[in-house]
């Protein structure tokens, strides 16, 4: 239905590649393989890494700062992971975020509603532009790729139209202390959203039967239609989601800063695509569609932050932070090739 190639096998959501065999060492070989395990080493070792060559790295405050970040980082990679799991992408997942969070920002400011309305005006608007989204898709019969790269710029202009690029500041101060709240010195409160998303979208693909129904869509839509599955309804539900979970990365982003910004995603929202990338794509969804990885998700999301803080620690350049990010999801792309070539070779798969 989007111009792609489809998988021949559907893979379950978060399934950590592993059927253990009656002697176990094939699963325990395969366990050592996975995306998730890579990214626990990955992550352990650049900690160390960084703590030796950083000396603020291990900081309280430098702590609660990455797992904040992580937060939004986390969410912003389960917006685009929820559309790639139909062999889709959404270009727009960062100007849809900058729409909800100026939504939410104009409905305090300039109508006077309490934050909680604000905060579900802020959420249906997210889901709504998903949804305008998915059914351009369907309807067009066009990759997403076209269609989100055209509704970025349009959901973005339109915004910066009616809102003449203007900050909205004044906002409830329980937004800004929910962004600096701290429990237990570094465990911020926005974390805690993230990972509840995390344990809701493992419910959804794990033990619903609409889950399912998203994962075999992405696999194989044709069997999936003559399965009864209404493929252009899934797909049009993955953007939604998409875009709802955009909304929920833009409005911490909004409690962070306390306030909504336009340029808060980068011009045109193109500051979150490389985070929206990474994360899934280290965490082993697979772009051709039919498998997510939430728990992956968040561990590359996780490697992401720290590998941006610890650089930045170093006083590494901005340029050469982004150049790496770059370089990581190349090899990651690559790793995963052939991680599946060798696990297709000792018949494993």
């Amino acid at each position: 239905m989007q111009g792609r190639g489809t998988s021949t096998t559907r893979v379950e959501p978060d399934e950590v590649l592993v059927r253990a065999s009656p002697t176990g060492s094939a699963g325990g070989l395969r366990f050592y393989l996975t995306n998730e395990f890579g990214l626990l080493v990955l992550i352990l070792l650049f900690g160390a890494v960084f703590a030796v060559l950083s000396g603020g790295f291990l900081s309280t405050f430098n702590q609660f700062t990455l797992w904040r970040t992580a937060a939004v980082n986390t969410v912003i990679g389960f917006a685009m992971m929820t559309v790639i799991v139909t062999g889709g992408l959404n270009l727009a997942v960062g100007a849809i975020g900058v729409c909800a969070a100026m939504m939410c920002g104009w409905m305090i400011q300039a109508l006077g509603v309490p934050g909680p309305v604000g905060i579900v005006g802020a959420l249906a608007l997210g889901a709504t532009l998903g949804f305008v989204n998915g059914w351009v898709v369907v309807k067009s019969g066009l990759h997403s790729f076209i269609i989100t790269l055209a509704t970025m710029s349009i959901f973005f202009g339109v915004m910066v139209y009616l809102t003449h690029g203007e900050s909205f500041r004044n906002l409830p101060p329980s937004f800004a202390e929910f962004g600096r709240t701290r429990y237990f010195g570094v465990v911020s409160p926005m974390l805690i959203v993230a990972l509840v998303a995390g344990l809701l979208l493992i419910g959804l693909y794990r033990f619903t039967a609409l889950g399912r129904e998203m994962l075999s869509a992405g696999a194989k839509p044709e069997a999936a239609e003559l399965s009864g599955v209404r493929v252009g309804r899934v797909f049009i539900l993955c953007h939604m989601l998409s875009g709802l979970l955009a909304g929920v990365a833009a409005l911490l982003l909004v409690m962070r800063n306390g306030a909504a910004i336009p340029s808060m995603a980068g011009q045109l929202g193109q500051d979150w695509l490389l985070p929206a990338f990474l994360g899934p794509v280290l965490g082993g969804t697979l772009l051709s569609g039919g498998r997510v990885s939430v728990v992956g998700t968040f561990l590359g999301s996780a490697l992401v932050t720290m590998l941006t803080s610890g650089l930045l620690l170093l006083r590494i350049g901005e340029f050469w932070v982004q150049a790496c990010l770059g370089l990581v999801l190349l090899l990651a792309v690559l790793i995963d090739v052939a991680r599946k070539r060798y696990l297709a070779h000792r018949r494993m798969v």
